[in-house]
């Protein structure tokens, strides 16, 4: 007997540098301040855990990278398409990227948000995540920078 996958559910993927015109669209759609493409080619040049999320056809979903450091990952980036937030889909990227991360021997996680950004610090704080710094002067922002909150969350 052979896996069906429904029509609904999503597809997990590695991310792969053919992705990265899409990767683009989306994070010139979803951030005031992106990463750039050579971000994402370095991080990818570097071996980091990166993985895409499709509707198993051309549309991208989702995407996140993750560093490992020894038993310690940090998660760089997760990003939804806008046409697709308030989904569950930044869970599920959540999920994967944080078993992911576990499978390769990592026993917490940790990444830097916005304060500003609402919607990720209530995904974080429902996935687990709990505030254990503050990074000033973080981010670049409109009109100077902007602090990050540091979380982490056991794995």
């Amino acid at each position: 007997m052979s896996a069906v996958r429904r029509p609904d559910e999503p597809v997990l993927r590695p991310l792969l540098p053919a992705d990265l015109n899409q990767v683009m669209r989306i994070e010139y759609d979803v951030y005031p301040f992106p990463w750039t493409r050579g971000n994402f080619e370095d991080a990818l040049r570097a071996g980091y855990t990166a993985w895409a999320m499709s509707d198993g056809g051309d549309a991208m979903i989702a995407y996140a990278i993750a560093m490992l450091a020894v038993d310690e990952a940090h998660l760089l980036n997760l990003s939804v398409a806008r046409g697709y937030q308030r989904q569950g889909y930044g869970w599920r990227m959540l999920e994967w990227i944080a078993q992911c991360t576990r499978d390769y021997g990592a026993r917490s996680l940790l990444l830097e948000v916005r304060p500003t950004n609402e919607a990720a610090l209530r995904l974080y704080q429902r996935y687990g995540f709990e505030r254990i710094g503050v990074r000033p002067g973080y981010y670049p922002g409109v009109g100077g920078r902007e602090d990050a909150v540091v979380m982490r969350v056991p794995l």
